[in-house]
């Protein structure tokens, strides 16, 4: 069964994984949470499993003889019973974002990673644009900065004026639980806009556990990279295939105005005149850029 305390040792339990009529016997570290089996679940059922919905996680009681809700600070300690069982949301399946249901993530944007990281000062171009979008459309803005003391806060040209959040961490995912508490505070949110770096470093697992909390992620490929253009674009691709959306910050901006007639469209408008860096998307991966093209979602499987 499941309880609250981790069992060390690195020893493996074996679970049995349900959803809808399919069950599948494997194991997982003793000591694993939420976000492991979540993904756990994903590896073995992906193509069946909507990211897009929201879930709800059980385990088979043998007490009460049927399988009760379990709480997201759970740890797997003995072989255990699991299911996923999906909600009915009004959640959209067709990447469809507006002011009103929409944040925006800003991942790590420090000035440390300035000469590290390829096409950081394109990034910073594109980041700006989207957090000017977000002050305009009364979009709120939550910001990491990984270890400051060591990498610095994040570069000055971004202005985080009117940010919801700025904190500090040491874990790679932004979804700490300061954060979740401020995204309880915003229940109409249903959509994360997610950009900075690293793109298959922090934006990956942080995309990676909010698509497993029921939330669509859209990342902003022209706004977030790599020290490595090979890690970027695999990363990418992989993120693809689990169901988070792959767009740019035009894209992001105009959808969320939606109408030339929308009172904002002006102001943003103004910021998309000039055309966003490539920052490399284009001209420097032809083959990877095919191959992310081309790429199927789960939705389409």
């Amino acid at each position: 069964m499941a309880d609250g305390h981790s069992h060390g040792g690195g020893s493996s339990v074996p679970v049995l994984l349900s959803l809808s009529v399919f069950s599948r016997p494997t194991t997982v570290p003793a000591g694993s949470g939420y976000e492991v089996l979540i993904q756990k679940f994903l590896s073995i059922y992906g193509p069946q499993v909507d990211v897009h919905r929201k879930f709800l996680m059980q385990v088979f009681s043998e007490e009460w003889g049927q399988y009760i809700d379990l709480p997201k600070s759970f740890t797997i300690s003995e072989k255990c019973r699991l299911r996923l069982v999906p909600l009915q949301t009004d959640i959209t399946t067709l990447g469809n974002i507006s002011p009103a249901t929409t944040a925006f993530f800003c991942c790590d944007m420090q000035e440390r990673f300035r000469p590290a990281i390829k096409y950081f000062g394109d990034i910073i171009s594109v980041g700006q644009r989207l957090l000017q979008g977000a002050r305009i459309l009364g979009i709120p803005v939550i910001v990491s900065e990984q270890y400051p003391k060591g990498l610095g806060s994040t570069v000055q040209e971004m202005d985080l004026t009117g940010a919801k959040m700025v904190f500090p961490k040491t874990k790679f995912s932004m979804v700490l639980p300061e954060v979740e508490a401020t995204l309880a505070e915003m229940p109409g949110v249903r959509s994360i806009v997610l950009f900075g770096v690293e793109t298959h470093v922090c934006i990956q697992q942080t995309a990676l556990d909010l698509i497993g909390r029921g939330y669509e992620v859209h990342i902003v490929a022209d706004a977030t990279s790599s020290r490595s253009m090979m890690d970027r674009m695999f990363a990418l691709e992989r993120l693809a295939r689990t169901g988070i959306l792959i767009t740019t910050s035009e894209s992001v901006l105009l959808q969320l105005v939606a109408d030339k007639e929308h009172p904002k469209f002006k102001e943003i408008q103004n910021i998309i005149k000039a055309s966003a860096p490539e920052s490399g998307l284009l001209s420097k991966t032809p083959e990877l850029k095919k191959r992310l093209i081309l790429i199927p979602t789960i939705s389409k499987l």
